[in-house]
């Protein structure tokens, strides 16, 4: 992607196409690059996300697709209290530029969260509701009394101290990546398909209200689900192949509001369960078509 010819070219085949009929608004460039050890690659990220936006100026499509790269929330190097969130030192040098690419083309920080992976780590001091949307005594952050009752927006808010730290205030953070398995190990407490269900039917109750985090309560949260299906022949724990929402034959595994009718028990305005439809449709329609993509290559 650094080869501008390549970038339109890609932009070409893969975009310019569809974009009349499909809600295509934003390009990752990579994933969780910079969680790897491959410098090289880590110093390729920016030039090659300011090669795909500049490819999408020469086409015209500039206005209506953003460009972006996902990152794990571990390039973060202090997550609590959320005001006093920090990226991680020695990768600052990478992200600032890249900071300063979003902040000049009004672009989406992009960040996966799983609380999940929090509560597995420390299910002794971490407490399930707090994790799963459910009623809680919540956590306040000392330095701006702000309270969270829910470990999702602390991690956002944490990675709006971030930015802010290294001198940006005018960048959205998204959340590309979220979701709880359905099955795990022996060694993976919470990986149960209650606690799934309630996980995502709870955060979806959120987006459905157009909800923002303490920090930013007149933004509301924009965030993707992961993952629509099961990705049967993935490694790892187990945890890492129950992740979906159906089965890979299509069958649901639960229902978080998918289904006709499920969304009136999440929603008694008419207009938010329209918004919570449109935005899981914009999920399956992107993600049927990573798996498509997934099986060409």
């Amino acid at each position: 992607m650094m080869d501008s010819s390549k970038a339109v070219a890609w932009l070409q085949q893969n975009v310019q196409p569809y974009i009349s009929q499909t809600k295509i608004i934003c390009i990752t460039v990579g994933n969780e690059v910079l969680s790897g050890n491959d410098t090289v690659l880590m110093s390729n990220l920016l030039p090659a996300m300011q090669s795909v936006y500049e490819a999408l100026q020469s086409l015209g499509l500039d206005k209506q697709v953003t460009v972006s790269t996902a990152h794990s929330f571990f390039i973060l190097g202090n997550s609590f209290p959320p005001s006093a969130g920090s990226f991680q030192q020695d990768l600052i040098p990478y992200i600032q530029p890249i900071l300063n690419f979003h902040s000049q083309t009004n672009s989406p920080f992009l960040i996966n969260a799983y609380p999940f992976f929090a509560y597995k780590a420390d299910p002794g001091s971490i407490s399930l509701a707090y994790v799963l949307f459910q009623p809680n005594a919540g956590s306040t952050d000392p330095n701006t009394n702000l309270t969270y009752d829910n470990m999702l927006y602390a991690q956002i808010d944490s990675v709006y101290a971030a930015i802010k730290a290294v001198g940006f205030t005018d960048i959205d953070v998204r959340i590309s990546e979220t979701g709880w398995p359905s099955q795990g190990d022996s060694d993976e407490p919470g990986a149960t398909l209650e606690n799934a269900e309630v996980y995502n039917g709870n955060l979806l109750r959120r987006i459905a209200m157009n909800q923002g985090t303490p920090m930013k309560p007149s933004v509301p949260i924009n965030v993707y689900v992961f993952a629509l299906f099961n990705e049967n022949m993935k490694p790892g724990p187990t945890s890492e192949r129950n992740y979906g929402l159906f089965y890979p034959n299509g069958t649901p595994v639960y229902n978080v509001g998918l289904q006709e009718g499920y969304l009136s028990i999440y929603s008694s305005s008419p207009k938010s369960m329209v918004m919570s439809e449109v935005n899981f449709i914009v999920l399956i329609v992107i993600a049927t078509l990573l798996q498509a993509l997934s099986m060409l290559i």
